[in-house]
């Protein structure tokens, strides 16, 4: 039989992707991650739980998800009393950093992964196999200048374990981060900028709407902008579509005025068209949002979440920037912004986005 030949295929790698819970903006930018991966014949594993991994299952239903715990962090309900609740949570999340490198460990051996792509989670990174890092926020905003050099600290100690850091934006002056994406000082690990990630696609649609309420975030503050939103819309004309960014609910049980359309959460692809049939986005300015709709070129009213000084000089930089009209929670009055943003000269950035592709196809090639 010395003569024959065997076909005999190379085992397919096995990366496993797992994204930080706050919000689901880290989550959501994972998904052309995933897809990007699948393309390049890898074998994906998720590790999330609870909203995450609900709304990643919705989009990968074919997929091994791998149940690893959160950081389960709680905002306040003011925002003068986040950094005090955050510093009050700080053992726990040391304490959820410890156990995820465990797990790591744990999931390596039984799993047989080969490679480690985190979002912002900091304790899967590991000697064994290539861990890659990816963050916008390269520049830690807390709003104060002694715990903002603390938090920078501790962010490039968790980032140079890793091999790599990856930055979803354009290494460029014309960026969509400004200074959080692009700091004075670099970790010491390799830095390569992937340009911005988004699951849309862009396409041609019919207007149906003239809003897109699209909310997202953690709680409370998810709840507290719902209800502010919901009640500014009650007498309102138009007609709105609503998302409430809960992908784990099995149904809506919100109850509006007949113009308002309501849904707890959508898929990629229908959030994407529900986002292109609408003529104007209200949104919180976090930062996958803003990648979503610079993809889709849609203009929009973003309202960053009180207390997050990184969603807030985000909302300052994009308004100056004028590729989106923001304005503070605190001031929303949804009458008197429609009316501004009639006026408003909204800029454009061109980008295709899919720098990223180059990099993953790469990073593939180099797992042994």
């Amino acid at each position: 039989m010395s003569g024959d030949n065997f076909n005999i295929s190379a085992p397919k790698k096995r990366v496993l992707v797992a994204p930080l819970e706050w919000g689901l903006g880290h989550v959501t930018r994972s998904i052309p991650i995933v897809r990007e991966l699948l393309a390049l014949d890898c074998e994906v594993l998720i590790g999330a739980e609870a909203a995450a991994r609900a709304l990643l299952e919705k989009e990968f239903p074919q997929l091994q998800f791998l149940t690893l715990r959160g950081y389960r962090m709680r905002y306040s309900r003011k925002a003068y009393w986040l950094p005090v609740k955050i510093l009050l949570q700080f053992p726990k999340m040391v304490f959820s950093i410890f156990n995820e490198r465990r797990w790591l460990k744990n999931a390596i051996t039984k799993h047989k992964i080969d490679a480690v792509i985190s979002d912002n989670r900091f304790g899967l990174h590991t000697s064994t196999v290539p861990c890659i890092y990816i963050t916008h926020q390269l520049t830690i905003k807390t709003g104060n200048g002694f715990t903002q050099w603390i938090a920078q600290k501790m962010h490039y100690h968790f980032i140079n374990k890793y091999k790599e850091c990856w930055v979803p934006d354009n290494e460029g002056a014309i960026n969509l981060a400004g200074i959080l994406s692009h700091p004075k000082r670099l970790p010491k690990i390799p830095i390569r900028y992937i340009g911005p990630l988004s699951r849309f696609e862009k396409k041609e649609f019919e207007k149906k709407y003239d809003l897109a309420v699209i909310i997202s975030g953690p709680e409370p503050q998810r709840s507290i902008f719902e209800d502010l939103l919901l009640d500014q819309l009650s007498d309102h004309a138009g007609r709105v579509l609503f998302v409430r960014g809960l992908p784990g609910n099995s149904a809506s049980n919100v109850s509006v005025n007949a113009n308002i359309e309501v849904h707890d959460h959508l898929s990629s692809e229908d959030l994407s068209e529900a986002i292109q049939r609408s003529s104007m986005i209200i949104s919180r300015s976090g930062y996958t949002t803003v990648m979503d709709l610079i993809k889709l070129q849609k203009p929009a009213i973003l309202i960053p979440t009180p207390g997050q000084p990184e969603q807030e000089y985000l909302a300052e930089y994009l308004m100056v920037k004028k590729l989106f009209y923001c304005v503070e929670q605190k001031d929303l009055l949804l009458n008197l912004a429609l009316q501004a943003v009639a006026s408003f000269s909204f800029n454009n950035i061109p980008t295709d986005m899919r720098d990223y592709r180059e990099s993953l196809k790469n990073f593939v090639q180099s797992i042994k």
